[in-house]
């Protein structure tokens, strides 16, 4: 039994263009892991994602005792349709019920535990987004809360992880994460109400919102064709080195590497067919896109993307916080998302909160379809971490903040279990979310939620 691999892990298809050379990343192979790593399984490395939809989940009693959204409005049907009924293996509830193939772990009963020095500063949506995505309270210098203008106190959880050394130890990716977007809405369009990646005070990752510029970043050559042309010819100039590594490998690489070329080939050609149908208007409005649609082409480029090891961290935000996304496509909505949630349509929030979770499961299906080592998936091999800015939108509640950890974190992490603490830290999520990835982490948290304490006991496996 050799322990010596054929091909480097990094192994590119190369070829020559007029404008230049382009490399396109291969899919993990046998041939790239010795027979001993093969026999014994192989270990893949983590990869952490974030996903994030907007005005967190329908009002129930769990969230306050006060009265119901609307003065017609039967407090008996709003019940929790988010929590399970039992802790430990659990019975996915109605909203997440689409999520149900996948088996999340899901935590309840988190809520802020962050100070606060200014007025204003309690507010749901700030507070909230700004705990659940930085453990850390606003940054009180530049903050006015009557024109929401608001900045991070530091990183948030993707960037963090990001620029940790151990995360990146065995060698640093082509990109240390990606950050994606899919609704264009905004409740302002200023500042970090336009993304959920922060490098700090007043620096912003700003999502990809375009699949076809995704596409671009992670696989077209560099040069002055037009965007259709540069990607009719990734395939067309790396297929000499195709056809020469194909006959190197054996029959099950073979197959890897022909469903590699033809799942990039299918997306090439998906794209090209939504670009040349959808030239029109420069920018379409908000209330035109089917976010499921959207969050699928991106998924596919992103799961493509984590199968290369072009990047193992990403975070994708799928509406943004307190987002004025239309969902025209359900029953009876006629208002923005955020306008619903403080009318108190519950009905429409539910519905809503259960479509956004529908985005969710695709992204995880997209995951689960593509491998970053041999028998084992993307999704394996990730924790993604899946939240909201607070726990209900009608009255900018944070208590009951929602907390999903999808995948195995590389065989981290048990799935499929319920944990819950009331009123407990937020940031003991962020905790568990760390030491899941295999960081040394001895507390995490700010301003009063620091805490060394994590879920790890109910959600860790022996590994």
């Amino acid at each position: 039994m050799t322990n010596r691999s054929l091909l480097p892990r990094r192994t590119f298809l190369r070829g020559a263009l007029a404008t230049g050379t382009v490399a396109l990343a291969l899919p993990p192979l046998e041939a790239m892991y010795s027979s001993r790593a093969l026999a014994g399984g192989v270990a893949p490395e983590p990869i952490f994602g974030i996903f994030f939809w907007a005005n967190g989940l329908p009002w129930n009693s769990k969230h306050s005792t006060s009265a119901a959204p609307d003065p017609g409005f039967d407090p008996s049907v709003s019940v929790d349709l988010w929590t399970p009924n039992e802790i430990g293996p659990y019975t996915p509830s109605t909203l997440l019920s689409p999520l149900a193939a996948h088996a999340p772990n899901v935590i309840t009963g988190l809520e802020p535990k962050t100070d606060w020095v200014t007025g204003g500063e309690t507010d749901g949506h700030m507070r909230g987004f700004m705990v659940a995505l930085t453990s850390d309270r606003v940054n009180p210098e530049g903050f006015y809360h009557n024109s929401h203008t608001l900045t991070a106190s530091r990183e948030s959880l993707d960037q963090f992880v990001a620029k940790h050394d151990a995360f990146y130890a065995s060698g640093v990716p082509r990109f240390r994460s990606l950050v994606l977007g899919v609704s264009p809405a905004r409740f302002h369009q200023y500042g970090h109400w336009n993304s959920i990646s922060y490098n700090g005070p007043n620096s912003l990752n700003p999502p990809i919102m375009d699949p076809g510029q995704l596409f671009n970043l992670l696989f077209a050559p560099p040069g002055d064709a037009t965007v259709l042309e540069r990607r009719a010819k990734v395939l067309d100039a790396v297929l000499d080195d195709y056809h020469s590594l194909r006959t190197r490998l054996g029959a099950a690489d073979r197959a890897r590497i022909d469903a590699h070329v033809e799942h990039i080939d299918e997306v090439q050609r998906r794209l090209e067919l939504s670009t040349l149908a959808c030239e029109g208007p420069a920018q379409p409005p908000a209330t035109s896109s089917d976010l499921l649609t959207e969050t699928s082409n991106m998924a596919d480029l992103l799961a493509l993307g984590l199968k290369c090891g072009i990047t193992r961290v990403f975070s994708f935000m799928l509406t943004s916080p307190a987002t004025t996304h239309l969902f025209s496509n359900i029953g009876d909505v006629v208002n923005d998302m955020h306008t619903t949630c403080h009318a108190g349509q519950w009905g429409a929030v539910r519905d809503i909160t259960h479509y956004q979770m529908q985005a969710f499961a695709i992204l995880l299906d997209k995951l689960a379809a593509v491998e970053v080592a041999p028998g084992v998936t993307a999704l394996d091999a990730s924790l993604v971490y899946g939240t909201s800015e607070y726990g209900e939108g009608w009255k900018h509640g944070v208590q009951e903040m929602p907390v999903v950890l999808a995948g195995k974190a590389a065989g981290r992490l048990k799935t499929g279990i319920h944990v819950r603490e009331v009123a407990g830290n937020m940031a003991k999520a962020h905790v568990t979310v760390l030491r899941g990835l295999g960081l040394d982490i001895g507390s995490y948290g700010f301003h009063a939620s620091e805490t060394s304490d994590d879920f790890g006991a109910d959600l860790y496996t022996a590994v």
